[in-house]
């Protein structure tokens, strides 16, 4: 008992591994609510396209001497545009629009990363986040924005299930299911932004997306999804964070890791009671 009482308060003691589990849960928070509405949607591919598309902006930002959550936010919210854009003016299925467009942009970040070569810019902490590096500012920067979409999904919440869910019978009934399509998608680039630091922007791939699929293989009804993916969400960044000071790993690869496990659990229990009924 001892022993796992050290285990749990002995990596608590370092400032470090506080702002770091304080960031993980924040992160993991606002991802996995926003999961729900993002695997609801069919939207997977999505998150992967605002998460690449962000490199761009965030080496331009660097350039210019700004903050690179508005590099990463201005960037984001220009490949939605451009995937809603193109997907309505072309023949192209949305899938292939986006793939297009995410993998163009990251290319155009890689290309400007080689060629500015910006000495303040780490592409590894870009790419897989420093979570134990963050600093007070950046969990306060991150917060604010965590805040900020939580109300948002908090107010529209009924409205954004009835588009994810069935976006033409939320036109039928008088909701602007443009503006909830656009407004989503601005929540997705926020998210994004509040994680960059802490997990990158491959890595918050998987955030934005496994708590949501545990949740959608594990209960039937959408508001018990939304808690459940958030308690997943949570436990495995909390677990991760303080299992990396042991392991002596990164805490947001483990994070994923864990994820990935709880959704081979809660897909290995829902075919085995599939299996069970027939």
């Amino acid at each position: 008992m001892m022993a796992l009482e050290a285990w749990l308060w002995t990596p608590l003691t370092y400032d470090f591994m506080r702002r770091g589990l304080i960031m993980a849960v924040l992160v993991a928070s606002v991802c996995a609510v926003l999961s729900c509405y993002l695997v609801l949607k069919g939207w997977a591919l999505l998150g992967d396209a605002i998460s690449h598309a962000v490199l761009p902006g965030v080496v331009l930002a660097a350039v210019l001497g700004l903050p690179l959550a508005v590099g990463a936010f201005a960037a984001g919210l220009f490949c939605a545009a451009a995937t809603g854009h193109l997907t309505a003016t072309s023949r192209l299925k949305e899938d292939t629009v986006m793939a297009i467009v995410f993998s163009g942009l990251f290319a155009v970040g890689l290309v400007l990363l080689s060629a500015l070569r910006v000495p303040d810019l780490h592409v590894g902490h870009i790419l897989f986040g420093n979570m134990l590096g963050v600093t007070w500012a950046d969990i306060i920067e991150s917060g604010v924005v965590v805040v900020a979409v939580l109300v948002i999904v908090l107010i529209k919440r009924r409205d954004l299930m009835l588009f994810c869910f069935d976006a033409t019978y939320a036109r039928a009934i008088g909701i602007n299911v443009t503006l909830l399509h656009y407004g989503l998608l601005t929540l997705v680039a926020l998210a994004i932004v509040a994680a960059l630091k802490a997990v990158g922007v491959i890595l918050v791939i998987a955030m934005l997306i496994a708590p949501g699929a545990v949740a959608f293989l594990t209960v039937r009804r959408f508001e018990h999804m939304l808690p459940l993916a958030v308690g997943v969400a949570v436990a495995s960044a909390v677990v991760g964070t303080i299992m990396s000071f042991s392991l002596d790993v990164a805490p947001g690869p483990l994070i994923v890791v864990l994820q990935a496990l709880a959704f081979i659990v809660a897909l290995a229990r829902r075919q085995w009671r599939a299996s069970a009924i027939a």
